[in-house]
């Protein structure tokens, strides 16, 4: 038999012709190579794909990690990670702390859609940085707490979701906190709201109540995937979620900086903040320069103020026409670098 099970044609010239059986005893000799013939092996039904090998999608650097009262705190890119605001406070949270975990991106990402970067020296390619998806440890207070971030998989959610809970169990860990970050209608005049999820009540603390009330059905992120995945698992499980400008494209580290302040009061620690303060404050003065000079833009944010203010949502309906309104009426950018969401 050729390589991949498909019968030798006699020499060349010779016509293919029927090919007497063999037996059992022949099938099994080697032929003139000293290789056993394939004859004799069983061959996979026509049609059917091979079987996948399970592959573990984690490693962990320290399985026996001596860990103090261990807390997860997750931010994944992508869905509920506008102006980025989830992702760059996990990584003040996670600064110069150690990998505990990584898992595979061969086997959770498309690279076509999620390319990795080529570094290119003098016209020489030197490197490649790959897309990552890990848990880093950092000592702050009397806790460790384990950061998971990284990009949101595109592939195999729900074992994803089970290989987390693996090594939240192997880490012991007591409790889990997602945090995200949505586009709302609200001004960027105005603190940042924080919108509370919890696997049971009574979790959540500070001022932060869950919500929204009532039926909320919406396409869900992959880490509201692993919320439901650890708190059936018996983990205490929260989510905190910053409302951010729906007018304003690119990073805004006010939200990031209520996500820490949402983390520290839940954990009662003093999350490390950075320069989000200042940052905050520079776009502040961009956004409000930009609202000034167009009447429109002014318009809105003071409605969006007037509905914040009463803490109150406006109509859907309204709300839509406002929206479409004010994208069609103006035409620049406006923070962040980019054309509004």
């Amino acid at each position: 038999m050729a390589r991949g099970g498909s019968p030798r044609t006699g020499p060349t010239g010779s016509p293919p012709g029927p090919r007497a059986p063999s037996s059992s005893t022949s099938s099994r000799q080697s032929g003139p190579t000293g290789i056993a013939s394939r004859s004799s092996r069983a061959r996979r039904p026509a049609g059917r794909p091979r079987a996948e090998v399970d592959v573990a999608l984690y490693q962990l650097r320290e399985p026996e990690a001596d860990l103090v009262d261990p807390v997860v705190v997750a931010a994944l890119d992508g869905w509920v990670d506008a102006g980025s605001a989830a992702t760059d406070a996990a990584a003040k949270l996670a600064e110069k702390g150690r990998i505990v975990a990584e898992f595979d991106g061969d086997q959770l990402f498309d690279f076509r859609a999620r390319r990795p970067t080529l570094e290119i020296e003098n016209g020489k390619p030197e490197r490649l940085t790959w897309p990552t998806l890990q848990m880093r440890s950092r000592r702050i207070g009397e806790r460790d707490v384990l950061v998971l971030s990284g990009a949101e998989p595109d592939f195999k959610w729900r074992r994803f979701a089970a290989e987390v809970v693996e090594v939240a169990r192997k880490l012991h860990v007591t409790q889990w906190i997602s945090i995200g970050a949505i586009p709302a209608a609200v001004p960027h005049t105005r603190p940042v709201p924080i919108l509370g999820t919890s696997s049971e009540p009574g979790l959540l603390r500070g001022d932060v109540q869950a919500g929204p009330l009532g039926l909320l059905r919406v396409p869900a992120a992959c880490i509201s995937v692993l919320d439901m995945a650890v708190s059936r698992a018996g983990i205490p499980a929260v989510g905190y979620f910053a409302q951010i400008p729906h007018y304003v494209s690119g990073e805004y580290p006010g939200a990031a900086l209520e996500l820490l302040r949402a983390v520290g009061r839940h954990l009662d620690i003093e999350a490390p903040t950075g320069d989000l303060a200042d940052a905050a404050q520079v776009l502040r003065k961009r956004l409000d320069a930009a609202a000034a000079l167009d009447e429109t833009t002014r318009n809105y944010v003071e409605r969006l103020e007037g509905m914040a203010d009463e803490s109150r949502l406006p109509a859907g309906d309204d709300l839509i026409a406002d929206i479409e309104r004010f994208l069609r009426d103006q035409g620049r950018e406006m923070g962040g670098g980019g054309r509004p969401n």
